[in-house]
């Protein structure tokens, strides 16, 4: 048996006429009769059902509608479309030259440790908790004796105008508008003075190398406390440069220079190099001008005769909140403790040093255990959604730290992207703790995450 329909119209209403095939006749109902039928090969009508149709009022309309005001802005039109980091990162990709992207979202070698890194968030099991009052979730968290209004901050990155000619500064508002941290490195393109005037309210903190130029470290220390900076983080897992093959490959040098295959990625992606032509030019801003290959750079920067006693020698210059970023090891973590650290960042500088090193996430756990709850733990590479920042701190962190994630917002949309990955992050921790059942930062445990 099969059913079909025939629709006729009257003068201000439509009517669907129901019929079945029923031995390959075709009857029609009794409010069809007096019509022609129609037949069917080999068909008999049956009766049917008939269904009255009329055309909707406005007011019945008017509730459905959703409209919105358009955004005249294209920037805020693509970022509104970003969803989730990878939007960002999808957008980013298709503004940016190919070397500038690559240097952001590439690592070291065969880019293993940043694998890994990614998949041990993917592959990790949130323990979900129901029956809990999760309508206000705090997402507030001590950091260093204040308070982030997020549990995460922004990781320092070099050459950050050069992902976006509004570089640093836009990071830095972003920053303090959402009360968290942002660690402004020694590498970056903007100065230290221009960066603290530009968010006099925001939480900042200086990444320093310890050089071979001991005064040259001294001088920028002083100009990090004089212009208000709170806190100092000493990067130590860069004693040579990892071997970074996408900048190899890509020719990636600061500031970028004009190759036949520069200058045809640049009729790709106009808007960035009218940006870089039009603005201040790229230099390391807390450096001399550097025009040679970044490698020899590094060769400048990083000490690899650097020990301990440096680190002792950094605590007695400064007098501030100290924190040692690229700890891979339990051992370390406890030697860095031990001569006056007051945190420390299990870090493989988001896979981009050391290949095949230690998972930082992985790590986590063994940390907390041998050091205890006293000191504070941070933890970065790998770190691209809300679930991941959640997972961190029921592992034992105290702070995550977003690198690339903030980076993919600012190649998106400047300062405006930025705020997007904020807003995303935030909405994600958010979600992620109401679904899990619980209310503050602070009441996550181990038992909220089982690793594979």
């Amino acid at each position: 048996m099969l059913d079909s329909l025939i629709m006729t119209a009257g003068p201000d209403e439509f009517k669907m006429i129901t019929v079945t095939v029923d031995g390959g006749l075709l009857r029609q109902s009794p409010a069809a009769r007096g019509r022609r039928p129609s037949r069917l090969p080999e068909g008999r009508v049956e009766d049917a059902a008939v269904t009255t149709r009329r055309l909707p009022r406005w007011n019945e309309l008017s509730p459905l509608l959703r409209l919105r005001r358009p955004d005249l802005n294209p920037t805020g039109r693509r970022l509104d479309r970003a969803l989730c980091i990878e939007d960002l990162r999808a957008i980013a990709r298709r503004r940016t030259p190919r070397a500038v992207f690559d240097y952001v979202d590439g690592g070291a070698d065969g880019e293993v440790s940043l694998r890994r890194a990614r998949d041990l968030f993917a592959s990790l099991e949130l323990q979900p908790g129901v029956l809990h009052d999760v309508s206000a979730p705090d997402l507030r968290t001590p950091v260093l004796g204040r308070t982030n209004s997020l549990p995460f901050a922004f990781a320092p990155t070099g050459f950050t105008r050069m992902m976006q000619h509004e570089g640093e500064v836009a990071v830095a508002r972003v920053a303090a508008r959402n009360g968290i941290g942002y660690a402004l490195s020694t590498m970056g393109t903007s100065t230290i003075e221009t960066v603290a005037a530009a968010a006099p309210e925001g939480r900042l903190w200086f990444q320093l190398y310890v050089w071979k130029d001991r005064a040259a470290s001294v001088d920028l220390l002083a100009r990090a406390r004089q212009a208000g900076y709170q806190a100092v983080v000493l990067t130590v897992d860069s004693a040579v440069t990892g071997l970074r093959r996408r900048d190899l490959r890509n020719g990636f040098a600061m500031p970028p220079a004009l190759t036949a295959r520069t200058v045809l990625d640049g009729a790709l992606h106009p808007h960035w190099w009218v940006n870089l032509l039009t603005t201040e030019p790229l230099q390391f801003a807390s450096l001399r001008r550097w025009d040679r290959p970044l490698a020899e750079l590094g060769n400048l920067l990083f000490d690899p005769s650097v020990t301990l006693d440096d680190l002792a020698w950094l605590r007695s210059a400064w007098d501030g909140p100290l924190v040692v970023k690229g700890i891979q090891t339990v051992r370390d973590a406890q030697r860095v403790l031990s001569v006056g650290a007051d945190a420390v960042v299990l870090s493989n500088h988001g896979g981009r040093q050391l290949d095949l090193a230690p998972t930082p996430l992985r790590l986590l756990p063994e940390v907390r255990d041998a050091v205890g709850d006293g000191p504070e733990i941070w933890v970065d590479t790998g770190i691209l959604t809300g679930s991941d920042i959640v997972a961190a701190h029921a592992l034992g962190a105290n702070l995550a730290l977003v690198g690339r994630a903030y980076l993919y917002g600012l190649m998106a949309g400047g300062e405006r992207g930025v705020e997007r990955a904020v807003q995303i992050l935030r909405a994600e921790v958010t979600r992620t703790m109401q679904l899990m059942g619980v209310s503050r930062i602070s009441d996550l445990t181990p038992d909220h995450v089982r690793l594979p």
